[in-house]
């Protein structure tokens, strides 16, 4: 059976000092049913994000920017997946992760509206990791951000069933429904 492993490595590197890092680690395993006790990893799809499947995200901060990689294996074959992190943990719903995580926030977004502003919601305020499968369901991406990330931390990963991130005024952002989270824990 396969595992969902999400490893988060944040390496700080400060001016003029010697790097140091800091590792964040989701608690993973097999996507499971929402409510599953001790789950960490769920699907709200399991017919797009079957259980089982693998995740891996690292990130690499810097003074100025953050790094963002992004592996899959175990998901649907040459398929699309819009993915995001978002302020928080993953819950019996989708809607439990809350919004995308954004360095600087919406003022106008709502829990019931959230950003589309393509101020605020772009992939330089966000962490967009829209990825594609091959034709065995494995696949990665990487981004990089401008900017630092600080006390503020992202919470979880959601795969979207969107195959990419809307960038359009008024649907900037959007990415459909949420197939799967993973809890992002220290």
């Amino acid at each position: 059976m396969r595992r969902i492993v999400l490893f988060l490595a944040v390496v700080v590197v400060l001016a003029g000092c010697s790097s140091t890092s800091e590792v964040r680690r989701a608690s993973g395993g097999p996507l499971a049913a929402p409510g599953t006790p001790t789950a960490t990893a769920v699907t709200y799809d399991p017919a797009a994000a079957p259980p089982g499947a693998d995740v891996t995200v690292e990130m690499v901060r810097a003074e100025a920017d953050t790094s963002v990689a992004l592996t899959v294996s175990g998901l649907r074959p040459d398929r699309g997946y819009a993915a995001h992190l978002h302020t928080r943990p993953c819950g019996p719903t989708g809607a439990d992760a809350g919004p995308h995580f954004q360095n600087r926030v919406d003022p106008a977004a709502t829990p019931q509206q959230p950003s589309s502003d393509p101020a605020y919601a772009n992939p330089q305020n966000e962490f967009w990791l829209d990825v594609r499968t091959d034709a065995a369901g494995a696949g990665q991406t990487q981004r990089t951000v401008p900017f630092a990330l600080t006390d503020r931390l992202p919470a979880s990963l959601v795969l979207h069933e969107k195959e990419m991130t809307a960038t359009a005024p008024g649907q900037a952002g959007t990415a459909g429904g949420r197939l799967a989270c993973v809890t992002l824990t220290s």
